[in-house]
């Protein structure tokens, strides 16, 4: 690999082991002196990824304090934010205080921007002990630093929505982008979202009908989400099932959908997703907390002929899509909104 190729990506910072990518590494070097090729941003606000921030609260037992004392010691450890458990991180606010001269990322100092790639591949520091955070929310208040390489992707915030909103709704926004792709591509019509009341399952939806599916399934794990989404209109039906049962989601779906979107947080949703979705279908995992070799061996053992598409977190335009989807339709403001802190 050649050096200016190492550099747009980040190698020169990989602390252990030497010789692979930074969201491979054990370890990262997050001081914050920039490169020629790179960017500084004065941290803000951290947004931890769902299956991460899960995790992160089951093992402590709901504790804040010590969920707080748990993201403290990853990131001194690792330079980054990246989950040892989930392998996952989520992305950042904040506003960009310096940029070196060969930095090919267009931003200037002073521009508030959120960053587009994972924490798990972002050198970082925090330097406030996020002591505005309680520990009990994906939101994190914080005082750091961190890097972007050539290679990173960055947006300037919208002085319309309020940061916490933007925040939330450009940490999921490759799901809408992956979806709104397949349906275009494919001619989807039924589409099925699993966890179709969160942030990338709402916005999934949404994609969806925008782009031409016309049979709209959303799967949710209990009543009260079913409320809430039913009030929406976002999806034609909708049904509660819990997406860790493949039986259970099979029959809550009904006739096989043509794409379908995981977007749950927990682990196991794998099999409930390849029977939901039709022969020759496809299914979208834009989960974390996926098991694609469960997904596999999973869809090999049921002799499912479907594609299975890794849930790839950029897409061409995909931060403009979801913003756009935010503002124009309000089921999709209706259950983002309760979940930030305006």
């Amino acid at each position: 690999m050649g050096g200016s190729v190492e550099r747009a990506l980040g190698v020169h910072r990989v602390l252990e082991p030497r010789d692979v990518l930074p969201q491979a590494a054990l370890r990262l070097d997050a001081e914050p002196a920039v490169g020629p090729d790179e960017v500084r941003i004065a941290v803000q606000r951290l947004n931890l990824d769902a299956a991460s921030f899960r995790q992160l609260s089951e093992s402590c037992h709901g504790d804040g304090d010590a969920v707080r004392a748990a993201v403290l010691e990853i990131v001194a450890s690792r330079g980054k934010m990246q989950n040892p458990v989930t392998g996952s991180g989520g992305m950042l606010i904040g506003v960009v205080d310096a940029v070196g001269p060969e930095s090919p990322l267009g931003l200037a100092v002073g521009q508030r921007v959120a960053t587009l790639v994972s924490l798990t591949l972002t050198p970082l520091r925090i330097t406030d002990g996020l002591t505005g955070w309680d520990g009990r929310s994906e939101q994190v208040p914080a005082t750091g630093t961190a890097i972007l390489f050539a290679r990173s992707i960055a947006a300037v915030l919208p002085d319309d929505l309020p940061d916490p909103v933007s925040l939330a709704v450009l940490d999921v926004c490759g799901a809408p982008a992956a979806t709104a792709r397949v349906v275009a591509r494919t001619g989807a019509r039924s589409v099925a979202v699993l966890g179709a009341a969160g942030k990338s399952g709402c916005l999934s939806l949404a994609a969806a009908r925008a782009a031409g599916a016309s049979q709209l399934t959303g799967l949710v794990r209990d009543d009260a989400e079913a409320a809430a989404l039913r009030a929406t209109g976002l999806a034609d039906r909708v049904v509660v099932a819990d997406a860790t049962d493949p039986l259970a989601v099979a029959a809550a779906v009904g006739a096989p959908a043509d794409l379908t979107v995981v977007c749950v947080d927990v682990a196991g949703a794998e099999h409930g997703a390849v029977l939901a979705t039709a022969d020759g279908g496809t299914v979208v995992f834009f989960s974390m907390a996926t098991s694609f070799s469960a997904a596999a061996l999973g869809a090999e053992g049921m002799a499912a002929d479907v594609t299975m598409l890794v849930g790839n977190g950029y897409t061409p335009g995909h931060a403009a899509l979801a913003l756009d989807l935010y503002r124009r339709t309000p089921g999709v403001r209706a259950l983002i909104d309760p979940r930030v802190h305006l």
